[in-house]
């Protein structure tokens, strides 16, 4: 089932996606059986370490999330100075208001380790995408940090992370990577975020079709992990996007 947020959320549930923005989420027929993979040890400790990071919430009262939220500002403007953790200011990165920490809700501290992965690994995909420099732009763009928090929470759904054992090939086939690399899911969110911005601009999109860049963007990346000779993230075609 997919979140439509132009319609009224309930606080606490997915609101945090943003307005215009939905959730990417497949739910099977009723009575569908969905397959078990076991796992390695290796592969269990991995995804228990990966989900501890999934349940941290984004806490404004704690230092370390606010210095986090800071570093942030720093990557993506280094030449502007912040005035505040609450300002104005943040909206020129696409957050909704002018305190980020309401735009968390649901997506948690993980969706700031995301993005701050991004702007320290990559930082010229970074920069392209947060000022928009690369390609026929919309009108009506996409809100770079609201849609960072989108993709990490489809990310989440698609991987089926908060399961004890992943439920599909694309789950299973994740934890290979995984094991091999502890940075595989901010890495996989780096070229998702590359991805979902071509599919943008390749569909001539705008904002209120971002649900439908995401649903594409999911797919493409499902598509490029099972296929058979893929060993890890650096395999995947959309990868080569990261040095564009």
């Amino acid at each position: 089932m997919c979140v439509d947020l132009l319609s009224e959320v309930v606080a606490g549930s997915a609101a945090w996606l943003g307005r215009g923005l939905s959730c990417v989420c497949v739910q099977g027929r009723d009575g569908d059986p969905r397959p078990s993979f076991d796992l390695t040890p290796a592969q269990e400790e991995c995804l228990q370490r990966l989900q501890s990071r999934i349940d941290v919430a984004y806490d404004s009262s704690i230092s370390q999330h606010q210095e986090a939220l800071k570093d942030l500002w720093k990557l993506a403007f280094p030449e502007e100075e912040l005035h505040g953790i609450v300002s104005e200011q943040w909206k020129e990165m696409g957050w909704q208001g002018k305190d980020p920490s309401t735009d968390f809700r649901g997506g948690g501290f993980i969706s700031l380790e995301n993005l701050l992965y991004f702007a320290r690994q990559f930082p010229k995909s970074f920069q392209d995408l947060l000022r928009k420099q690369v390609g026929d732009r919309s009108v009506w763009e996409y809100p770079f940090a609201v849609a960072g928090i989108n993709i990490t929470f489809m990310l989440i759904q698609m991987l089926d992370l908060e399961a004890v054992k992943p439920r599909s090939i694309v789950g299973e086939t994740f934890l290979r990577f995984l094991s091999v690399n502890e940075s595989a899911f901010d890495l996989l969110y780096c070229i998702a975020f590359k991805l979902m911005d071509q599919q943008w601009l390749s569909m001539r999109a705008s904002y209120m079709e971002f649900n439908t860049v995401m649903k594409s963007t999911r797919r493409q990346l499902e598509r490029e992990i099972m296929v058979e000779d893929i060993t890890s993230l650096e395999d995947l075609p959309s990868y080569s996007l990261l040095s564009q």
